[in-house]
């Protein structure tokens, strides 16, 4: 397999094929140091852009190196993520030419800040966050509203009918 890192469109430097890759294929494995969730966030808290792989809903983290750090998010990926005997593998989901660039759904599934998408696919979500965890941002951020907008009225305003004492 031969892989380059070269410019990207989507995003800094991307990881590009120089030969076909057929559908399924183990295309490059995501090394790196294995953290905890706090050793990395210890690390990398002030750090606007990572190149950390969660396993096991975010238990352990991969601290990447190497070409697959490279492989960029898009929401039309050509590649997926499967972890195969303890080893984190990006696959081809479909057959992939030569110079294409190589993707992935990173899903991102944790934190609040802003993490656009640009990989300019016809149906991108605008997010490297996955569909169910925007979903989860819009309704924390829903009752948020709700909650701010809930008014005391001052008793006195009541009609007063309404008063009733407190015991």
């Amino acid at each position: 397999m031969t892989l380059i890192i070269r410019q990207s469109r989507i995003h800094s430097y991307g990881c590009y094929t120089t030969r076909p890759i057929r559908k399924g294929t183990l295309i490059v494995e995501y090394v790196g140091e294995y953290l905890t969730y706090e050793q990395a966030d210890d690390l990398y808290d002030d750090f606007p852009s990572t190149y950390l792989f969660g396993l096991d809903g975010g238990k352990r983290i991969i601290d990447g190196y190497g070409v697959a750090a490279f492989v960029n998010h898009s929401c039309k990926p050509n590649c997926e993520t499967g972890q195969i005997r303890g080893k984190m593998w990006i696959i081809a989901l479909r057959d992939i030419e030569p110079g294409e660039e190589l993707t992935y759904d990173y899903n991102l599934y944790d934190g609040e800040d802003d993490a656009p998408c640009l990989c300019g696919a016809p149906r991108c979500r605008g997010s490297l966050y996955s569909a169910e965890h925007l979903r989860k941002l819009a309704k924390k951020r829903a009752k948020a509203v709700a909650a701010s907008k809930v008014t005391r009225v001052a008793p006195a305003l009541l009609p007063a009918k309404c008063r009733h004492p407190v015991n």
